[in-house]
């Protein structure tokens, strides 16, 4: 039979609707590496500093005293007087708690970046029918990774080979035979990864991507049987055994909602990764339809070469090379394909149309999981010790500090490592009670006066934040974590990853009791340049989630940092010792083993500008507020005859710096066309009612709202982005006016004077 028709080609690839995710500065596995072995190099330590009994009274007085040292390293650890013994009041027997799961190498933001793009390749290939395998080299997996970026580094698959350039390649992966390792790893990335590269390079080609002209008239040519009573004329792929469908998932993207690198084998000597049992493993599809379903089909007589034909050059010749697409149903030959095929693919097989819509879908957002079951902390503290120990192979409290500092960032940089950790983090006193001596505590020892002078010690961290010069004991509300402290149970390797705290606010944290836990630290000074270098080693992750450092969720080895001239510093806090993180100073840590820990935040007077700082930054990332600093600063001027004269003239810069802003803002507001304007206390509305529509700023001195929509607010800087309505459809919403301001500035002024009157 011979036919014509009309063939119609329409190639619809999903575009990512973010812009291309800039290239990164890669770091080779080399840099972190001594012959062979990964090694972490020590960062120098924090200060440590002792007190005497007498310096020791006031906490805030002493940290000021010796903060011109410690704020230089971010982080510095405080040893209290050897008689500050203070009791540990958690109810033992009734506290229970559940963990957060933490997958350690899924923490580094390096090695999230390759298991990423592994998940990428192994999509690549899982839908083309192949199970990719990830080697092992010299007794360690191959980072396919850094293998495909050095590769393309040094020109190119093709340069590397006309150039030999293949022990170099091997030796910026580490490897110490390089020139056997080299011809290895040329082996592992013509098989896995040239295939790829090939395809991410042709994907940008807009004319592969051209359509076939509608008008194009292609002549099939039949030789006589009917196509469907052929199996050879067609490469469709279908299942070698119709009776075993049941083994087979149906929808192959099922298996997507799972971590593709959960099917990763790994071959060779070395480690291997568990893949998927044989109920889970993608059978060739040839149809959606169920056994019922085509006992019960009718059926009809169809000519499959007029529905097939290739979408790339458009003929429906040699139709016994034409592969049918499992997801979308067109159809190509395979010489035709961007790498063309000479054999039909086992399993599923998926066009470069689909593949592209996979591959380039961005990867999800990372978080903790929480686990799946409740501890005391008896049972936590079993199942510790009992890690720890079958994991180095002794006794918990013989595995020396340093060898558990190897060991951690050695997992953690480690593609195949599996190694998982819990932590209950974030526990709240409010609902715990708190490790120190509190009022409650007290109950039944009414006459002890050890608990009391505990409860009311100034290093007691429920008394930190509110004591007499705190800042924040000028915020009504109790803010969990912030003005009331979280508590910390750890295991060996649990982490806290990298942040600096809410309002770039100091911290302060207290181990009562258990193994120690490790800091480090990058002092506020060097807070932007540390976010560039975290934005620049790994941008994949920026790109798809740029509050990434917001989260908790990322760490980074300290020895990429400080390759980037970034200062670290580190410590280890011992039980019954405190550790001081400075304004903006960035810091993480995990834990040698089991052990418990509490932190609060807290604010001596000389934050305050940082305050200011920290909140006009937060509105440039449309970060929303722990508190309103200008309701802050109110409140202390209302309250300014308790200020210390030095507080009070930090208050009083701290408020002319706002009443500046809103002179300017207000006129602007004025001239743009606004005229209404109402009073309102903010202090009496929830905070989520009062926040700025554009940069999510909690507002307190003044706002803008319209008559379309009334809840809807914005600060002095967006009101002309709050809606499209006219100007004079808007409101001016004040809680003082701006005769008010001279009176409180030179209330506060005054108070400020009597530092210089003594």
């Amino acid at each position: 039979m011979t036919g014509k028709r009309d063939v119609k080609c329409k190639l619809e690839i999903d575009e990512p609707k973010a812009k291309e995710c800039p290239e990164g500065k890669f770091i080779d596995p080399a840099s972190l590496m001594e012959k062979g072995k990964f090694v972490f190099k020590v960062p120098p330590e924090a200060p440590v500093f002792e007190p005497t009994a007498e310096e020791f009274k006031d906490p805030l007085k002493y940290i000021a005293k010796i903060r011109s040292v410690a704020q230089e390293t971010g982080i510095c650890k405080i040893r209290p007087p050897s008689n500050w013994h203070p009791p540990f009041c958690v109810d033992v027997d009734n506290f229970k708690f559940t963990p957060r799961i933490q997958k350690l190498n899924e923490l580094d933001a390096s090695t999230r970046v390759k298991l990423n793009f592994l998940e990428k390749i192994a999509k690549y290939w899982h839908l083309q029918g192949i199970r990719i395998k990830i080697p092992v080299l010299e007794q360690r997996a191959v980072d396919l990774y850094s293998l495909y970026k050095i590769v393309e580094f040094e020109g190119g698959f093709n340069e590397v080979c006309s150039e030999r350039k293949w022990s170099k390649v091997a030796s910026r992966m580490g490897y110490i035979c390089e020139k056997s390792s080299g011809t290895v790893l040329k082996g592992h990335y013509e098989r896995w990864l040239n295939p790829f590269s090939l395809f991410h390079a042709t994907i940008k080609d807009e004319i592969y991507y051209k359509p076939v002209k509608r008008e194009t008239l292609v002549n099939i040519k039949e030789e006589g049987s009917s196509t469907s009573n052929s199996p050879n004329k067609r490469a469709r792929l279908s299942p070698d055994d119709e009776k075993d469908m049941d083994d087979y998932i149906k929808d192959p993207f099922y298996l997507m909602e799972n971590k593709e690198l959960r099917k990763l084998q790994f071959f060779g000597a070395g480690p291997k990764m568990a893949g998927f049992s044989s109920k889970c493993r993608i059978g060739h599809l040839k149809t959606k339809e169920t056994k019922k379903s085509k006992r019960n089909r009718k059926p009809t007589v169809v000519d499959d070469l007029e529905k097939y034909y290739c979408q790339k050059c458009g003929s429906g010749k040699y139709e016994e090379t034409i592969l049918i697409c499992d997801g979308c149903d067109l159809s190509f030959h395979m010489q035709c394909l961007i790498i063309p095929l000479t054999t039909v693919p086992k399993g599923e097989w998926r066009c470069h149309k689909c593949v592209i819509n996979e591959v380039i879908k961005p990867s999800d957002a990372f978080g903790f999981e929480q686990a799946q079951r409740e501890y005391t902390l008896q049972q936590f503290g079993e199942m510790a010790d009992q890690f720890k120990s079958k994991y180095f192979n002794m006794p918990v409290h013989l595995v020396p500090t340093d060898k558990v500092e190897q060991e951690y960032w050695k997992i953690v940089s480690s593609i195949d490592s599996t190694v998982i950790a819990e932590y209950g983090a974030d526990l709240h006193t409010m609902d715990h009670g708190s490790g120190f001596p509190t009022s409650l505590a007290l109950c039944g020892n009414e006459d002890n006066t050890f608990y009391k002078s505990y409860i009311e010690d100034h290093w007691n961290l429920n008394n930190i934040p509110i004591l007499k010069d705190s800042v924040l004991s000028f915020i009504n509300a109790d803010i969990s974590g912030m003005k009331v402290p979280w508590m910390y149970v750890g295991m060996c390797f649990s982490t806290f990853c990298w942040h600096n705290e809410d309002h770039w606010s100091y911290s302060i944290n207290y181990l009562h009791w258990g193994e120690p836990k490790t800091w480090y630290g990058v002092p506020g000074s060097a807070a932007e340049a540390f976010e560039d270098v975290m934005k620049e080693t790994t941008p994949e992750l920026f790109h798809s989630q740029p509050d990434l450092l917001h989260q908790l969720v990322t760490i980074l080895n300290p020895n990429i940092l400080m390759k980037a001239n970034i200062p670290i510093y580190r410590t280890d806090q011992r039980a019954g010792e405190f550790v001081v993180t400075f304004p903006r100073s960035y810091h993480t840590g995990f834990n040698q083993g089991y052990n418990f820990a509490e932190a609060v935040n807290f604010a001596p007077a000389d934050w305050i500008s940082m305050g200011r700082e920290c909140v006009n930054h937060y509105s440039s990332l449309k970060r929303i507020c722990v508190f309103s600093h200008d309701e802050l600063i109110c409140n202390m001027v209302s309250s300014c005859d308790d200020l210390a004269p030095k507080a009070a003239e930090l208050v009083y810069d701290d408020l002319n710096e706002m009443v500046k802003f809103e002179r300017v803002q207000r006129k602007a507001l004025l001239d743009w066309g606004v005229t209404e304007a109402d009073f309102v206390e903010f202090e009496h509305q929830v905070d989520d009612l009062r926040q700025c529509m554009v940069c999510n700023t909690t507002l307190y001195v003044s706002a803008v709202s319209c008559l379309c929509d009334p809840k809807r607010l914005a600060c002095l800087r967006h009101f002309k982005q709050l809606c499209n309505c006219p100007a004079q459809m808007h409101v001016f919403k004040y809680r003082y006016t701006l005769d008010e301001f001279p009176p409180l500035l030179r209330k506060v002024k005054a108070k400020a004077e009597i530092a210089y009157d003594d």
